[in-house]
């Protein structure tokens, strides 16, 4: 999106924050940057906005079998990612290629293939922005991470800024390879016998760079839509007068489906208007063919909530943060 804002700055260390606190109070409305890969700007923005650009990776603890490793904010995550698997740490291989920063995974509770970050993460640090930047520790259960949902998103927005992720990870190979298309993937590369978590990650990459536009060269967020997640009840009577809807468990006496096909039998795959589109190979991606406006995305978003919920009456809900 082709947008400004009237103020911006970059948190490039902890000792800057104080100043950035500072300039934050008299410019009004402030946004914490990260990646800007879950973000859609419908204007302009009348504030400051704040790149988190905090570096570094260590390792906290190491026992032989587990690892705490700490990464800050403003690393990117799939380089992070990466960083961990070379040296045989297992547990992220799954959430390989996702955009964005480590700051950001906690706010989302990132997921993909089966995994969601918070099944990795051991406590989040926290400058709080009320109390004069004070750092503060929390743990997974504080951070109330729910399906890519958390505190930092909800009660804590605009007051908990997440400074560095600690992860816990395995030396020991746990492959989760049996959610989408990880396996037949696995098995085209000649790697299904016993899939190193490199390997996995290998997949993921392919499988994503298969189904996915590349940000770099056509602007998009990923996917647009959450999965819903339905009473099981409700679900099940949905899918018996639409048996090929794929679906899942999502706990105890819930359903998770798969927006992208409720999408796709809407008619929206591949439609384009202007500039602003739905992916051709991927319906839960709407995309920017180049001059689209953050409005006509917008527009063509509620469009797709409309439809998919007067044909199925299911509420589709926006994953970007849509300013």
């Amino acid at each position: 999106m082709d947008v400004r804002a009237r103020r911006f700055a970059v948190l490039s260390t902890l000792d800057d924050l104080p100043a950035i606190r500072s300039e934050a109070e008299h410019s009004g409305r402030v946004l914490w940057l990260g990646g800007g890969s879950n973000l859609l700007f419908t204007r302009d923005f009348d504030g400051l906005v704040v790149q988190i650009a905090l570096k570094g990776i260590r390792t906290l603890a190491d026992d032989g079998k587990d690892v705490i490793v700490e990464a800050a904010a403003g690393e990117n995550w799939h380089d992070f990612v990466r960083h961990t698997l070379a040296r045989g740490w297992h547990g992220l291989e799954n959430l390989s290629l996702i955009p964005g920063t480590v700051g950001a995974s906690p706010v989302q509770n990132i997921g993909a293939y089966g995994v969601e970050v918070k099944d990795c993460i051991s406590e989040v640090v926290c400058a709080d922005l009320d109390d004069n930047g004070r750092l503060l520790v929390l743990g997974n259960a504080d951070c109330r991470f729910g399906y890519r949902d958390s505190i930092f998103k909800r009660q804590a927005a605009g007051r908990l800024l997440v400074v560095a992720v600690r992860f816990k990870l395995s030396r020991q190979a746990a492959a989760l390879t049996g959610y989408g298309d990880i396996r037949a993937e696995l098995a085209r590369m000649g790697r299904a016998g016993t899939p190193s978590a490199l390997d996995i990650s290998d997949a993921v990459m392919h499988i994503r760079a298969a189904k996915l536009p590349d940000p770099a060269h056509l602007g998009n967020a990923g996917s647009f839509f959450k999965n819903p997640v339905l009473p099981a009840a409700d679900a099940r009577a949905l899918i018996a007068h639409n048996p090929e809807l794929p679906h899942y468990a999502a706990g105890t006496g819930k359903t998770k489906l798969a927006a992208g096909w409720l999408i796709e039998q809407a008619g929206f795959k591949g439609l384009r208007e202007g500039d602003a589109g739905v992916h051709a190979r991927q319906a839960l991606v709407l995309v920017n063919y180049g001059h689209a406006s953050g409005k006509e995305i917008q527009a063509l978003a509620q469009r797709i909530q409309e439809a998919v919920h007067t044909r199925y009456g299911v509420a589709l809900e926006a994953e970007p943060v849509i300013l």
